[in-house]
């Protein structure tokens, strides 16, 4: 690499970290560049980190340690053909390491890389695919025009080639790509292909986009703050409230749908989906509405959400109550149990909104706390935790949505503790008082296993917390009676009997239990050989409650080629799935333009489910 990354205007030629980032970038390409690529392994500590979010290794990948980096420079170079690497702004530096963003190209793509230096090597690197070289997004100074000016007896208009698209796909044109589940993570990966120009169609099972929230109990709102949430392109308004309630979701949801153009079909259900290895596409069975249709599409992506299929737990008796019983995903909200006992299982987010909502509507409510449950305040999770990226502040500071995204994540899962175990400390001191309160009451807390809080239990479980908007008083108060540390053993006719011979008599039963692994669907939908074939979606095997080993150091399954060919799994939270639907839409319009792909470094199956 030459020096003209120093002139770059961006960049102060005399400014130490600069300095100090432009060096090693100098070393590193020269490095990949020369007759031993793996030479760059050295650049990096010991035991440092290389994260690689598909351009390089068409997988996400985290390398740990000098000898896993050089074994994917040797397996990888030849193809990749990275160059152009170009310090992009004035690096910085605090308490010892040196940030620095940097850009770069491969033989066929464009990337982003963030690098932090300790003592002039690399201690995490991440490096990420922007985009195809040969096959950009239609936007900016690429967009198209809309109007066609000139004379044509044969004008469409846009509206009429919309029309001709809508009719045709699914019935004379088979779509490339077919996404199951018609949420947040749905939409904004089909707002990506549209952009990519990849024929796609997104089922869903309710009527319209935007109904999975609209069908939720009526006091929920998003618990994450909309700095966090945004949808891909089109930023939520200035004016959007903070935390956004699930009617306004579901309404955005629906605008956007229509507003970027997706092809949604709505009451559609599949019923079955087989892959055909000679032909490398897919049969996939489906309802419109009572019509029945059989589609080919090339790839099959289940976004049905993080969550499997709905755990309802089997309790001897439930079929003798003679009130009302159902998961928490089918509750209504509290209207209809004024006055009733109602008993919730479980202690997590849904657990508590319905708690909350039950109490406010004079119903006797009792949670059955069955295991510790990590809790944070909503205000300090904003303040202490998401603050520096995802706020106000962080946006008038000149921090942008994709720059918070590519930040977040830069740091590997392994060392993902030590950032959030600090904040989780000052978390627990600052909220001191508020914890006693609750294990006064009986609650039983944690912040991990680790102590590492709210993001590492999601990322291994996906369950175990609930950010707090009101329900934690409520409890500390007594005005949601608690059980804790037991279940219920058996249901009679008019009440339930926990496993501590406690009886409570009870009208309503919810069942706020959870979910089972994403791959359950697949089992639905595919076959129960596809889903054990795939294994298990989520967690990273850190060998913590409900992620067992042994360590892969990426989410399971997601976002990234399966052991299924052409059968992908995306969901997550909006800021999730935001982030990582622009490296799977990626990798299914390369594989949709005969791009080669050779994934590297795809972890075996460990766990069935």
């Amino acid at each position: 690499m030459s020096n003209t990354a120093l002139t770059k205007p961006a960049l102060t030629a005399t400014h130490q970290p600069t300095l100090t980032a432009v060096a090693w970038v100098e070393k590193f390409a020269a490095a990949l560049s020369s007759d031993t690529p793996t030479d760059a392994a050295n650049l990096f500590e010991e035991s440092g980190f290389w994260r690689d979010l598909i351009v390089f290794t068409w997988n996400i990948k985290t390398l740990e340690g000098r000898a896993a980096i050089s074994d994917m420079i040797a397996a990888t170079m030849d193809n990749t053909r990275p160059c152009h690497w170009q310090v992009e702004e004035n690096a910085t530096e605090a308490d010892g390491v040196t940030d620095a963003w940097i850009s770069f190209e491969t033989g066929v793509a464009r990337g982003r890389a963030y690098v932090r230096l300790r003592d002039g090597l690399a201690w995490t690197f991440l490096t990420t695919m922007t985009e195809l070289k040969d096959y950009p997004e239609k936007r900016n100074k690429l967009r198209p025009k809309g109007a066609e000016h000139g004379a044509n007896k044969n004008r469409q208009t846009w509206l009429e080639k919309r029309q001709h698209e809508e009719a045709t796909l699914g019935y004379t044109e088979q779509p490339y790509c077919l996404i199951i589940g018609g949420g947040q993570g749905g939409i904004g990966l089909g707002a990506r292909l549209r952009q990519l120009e990849v024929p796609t169609i997104i089922i869903d099972a309710l009527p319209k986009p935007g109904d999975t929230w609209r069908n939720r109990y009526k006091s929920l709102s998003l618990h994450d703050p909309i700095w966090y949430d945004h949808m891909p392109y089109l930023p939520f308004p200035e004016n959007w409230p903070v935390f956004t309630p699930k009617d306004k979701v579901g309404d955005w949801l629906e605008m956007y749908t229509k507003v970027m153009e997706l092809n949604y079909w709505g009451s559609t259900r599949c019923t079955h989906a087989h892959y055909d290895e000679e032909k490398q596409e897919w049969t996939v069975e489906i309802d419109r509405d009572g019509e029945k249709l059989t589609l080919h599409p090339k790839q099959l992506i289940l976004a049905t959400g993080m969550s499997g299929i709905p755990n309802t737990p089997d309790i001897p008796g439930m079929d003798t109550f003679e009130g009302e019983q159902h998961h928490s995903s089918q509750h209504p909200g509290g209207e209809a149990f004024k006055d009733k006992k109602c008993i919730v299982l479980g202690g997590n987010n849904s657990a508590h909104d319905i708690c909350c909502a039950l109490w406010e509507n004079d119903a006797d409510v009792t949670m059955i706390q069955r295991s510790s449950t990590h809790i944070i305040k909503s205000d300090s999770l904003m303040e202490l935790v998401l603050g520096g990226l995802y706020s106000e502040e962080a946006v008038e500071s000149g921090m942008t949505t994709y720059k918070a995204d590519l930040t977040f994540a830069s740091v590997p899962f392994q060392i993902m503790p030590q950032f959030h175990i600090p904040a989780y400390q000052a978390v627990a001191e600052r909220d001191a008082e508020f914890y006693q309160r609750l294990t006064d009451a009986g609650f039983l807390l944690d912040f991990g296993e680790d102590g590492s809080g709210l993001f590492m239990k999601y990322l291994r479980r996906g369950s175990g917390y609930y950010i707090d908007v009101g329900a934690s008083d409520l409890v500390a108060d007594g005005e949601i009676k608690l059980k804790s540390g037991v279940s219920i053993e058996r249901i009679k006719p008019k009440s339930v009997v926990l496993t501590d011979g406690t009886e409570l008599p009870a009208d309503l039963i919810v069942y706020a239990t959870g979910y089972g692994s994403m791959n359950g669907w697949a089992a639905k939908i595919i076959s129960q050989e596809v889903a054990d074939k795939v294994g298990k979606c989520w967690g990273m095997g850190s060998d913590t409650s409900k992620d067992p080993g042994p360590w892969e150091g990426e989410l399971r399954n997601m976002w990234k080629p399966t052991h299924q060919d052409a059968l992908w799994f995306h969901g997550g939270n909006l800021h999730q799935s935001r982030h990582y639907s622009q490296y799977l839409s990626l990798q299914i319009k390369a594989r949709m333009e005969g791009i080669a792909t050779p994934v590297y470094g795809m972890e075996p199956v460990h766990h069935l489910s």
